[in-house]
């Protein structure tokens, strides 16, 4: 049972791909650019999500 829900599985997740390969190309292709500024917009969230994982390690210990 366990091999045939692996298979499925895999067939499941090659049919995705398959079907989600023109999209990803369209969105590749007509996606907005990126600008000046955008990626210390994206930084500055990521930091400070790092930061309240650090602080709530350092509670737990």
């Amino acid at each position: 049972m366990e091999l045939f829900l692996k298979i499925t599985a895999a067939i499941v997740l090659g049919l995705m791909l398959f079907y989600l390969w023109p999209v990803y190309k369209h969105w590749q292709e007509h996606g907005p650019k990126a600008q000046r500024g955008d990626w210390p917009a994206a930084i500055l969230p990521l930091g400070a999500v790092v930061l309240l994982v650090i602080a709530l390690i350092m509670a737990v210990r």
